[in-house]
């Protein structure tokens, strides 16, 4: 089964705004996507949070190159220096605890300000960068109809597939037809990725990717016609994996099963 790229996204900085870049470059280790998902945010006790727990996270643009970084915040205000390592620190990343290095410069005071808590800015580092499932789980995609299936049972006009936060967006097949990738080698542009579960869903999804309110229901949703379905995460919505080759992918390139 075969289908094209419609949409990309990345983020430099866990739950911010994403982004939707035209094409990107896949690696094989680390975040799959060059550059995504490179920084996150800790609180006071060293545990990461996100657009889950602080849904004003997504009202921050970031944008980044290897050794500089820029934050675009809602009230107008963009932070933008050179990125400078500081000491090392051991953080909790879901129920992980990894060691990175603390993010120097004029960022996580910005953030605290708009948080209203303290906080600090962390550059993720080694394989899996700050992906939520490590190495393994680089590369997340969605189908199209998929999110087309979820605003007619929300009974909405439709829904910002947005809010799932997916590296890649594919249409021209069936609402969850995706779900028959888990174990299957797929070429996505000139990358081949293989898919290796199902992406459970938790509360980031009921929130607006713009403003980080919660407006939408996404888990009675998703518990009411997709409770059931058997996968290796509860209330799956798309799926992960890793890259097995290589190579750049773009919009309008095709997503075939091999």
């Amino acid at each position: 089964m075969s289908a094209a790229v419609s949409a990309l996204s990345v983020v430099p900085v866990k739950g911010m705004r994403l982004q939707a870049p035209e094409r990107l470059e896949l690696d094989r280790g680390g975040a799959a996507a060059v550059g995504d998902r490179a920084y996150y945010v800790i609180d006071e006790r060293g545990r990461m949070i996100n657009g889950k727990h602080v849904g004003e996270l997504s009202t921050v643009l970031a944008s980044a190159t290897p050794d500089r970084l820029r934050l675009e915040f809602p009230d107008g205000r963009v932070i933008e220096d050179v990125v400078r390592e500081g000491e090392p620190v051991r953080t909790r990343f879901y129920s992980r605890m990894r060691e990175d290095r603390l993010v120097e410069g004029p960022w996580s005071d910005a953030l605290s300000d708009l948080l209203g808590r303290p906080v600090r800015l962390v550059r993720a580092a080694g394989p899996g960068r700050a992906v939520d499932r490590g190495v393994h789980g680089a590369v997340s995609l969605v189908s199209a109809a998929s999110v087309r299936e979820l605003a007619a049972h929300a009974e909405v006009h439709d829904v910002d597939a947005r809010r799932f936060r997916m590296l890649i967006e594919v249409d021209g097949v069936e609402a969850h037809a995706e779900d028959a990738w888990v174990g299957r080698r797929v070429r996505v542009g000139s990358a081949v990725v293989r898919f290796r579960g199902h992406v459970g869903r938790c509360l980031i999804t009921s929130r607006d990717p713009d403003t980080g309110e919660i407006d939408l229901p996404t888990l009675d949703i998703l518990e009411g016609y997709r409770g059931d379905v058997r996968s290796t995460e509860p209330l799956p919505f798309g799926i992960y994996g890793e890259v097995l080759e290589p190579g750049a992918v773009a919009v309008g390139d095709s997503a075939a099963v091999e």
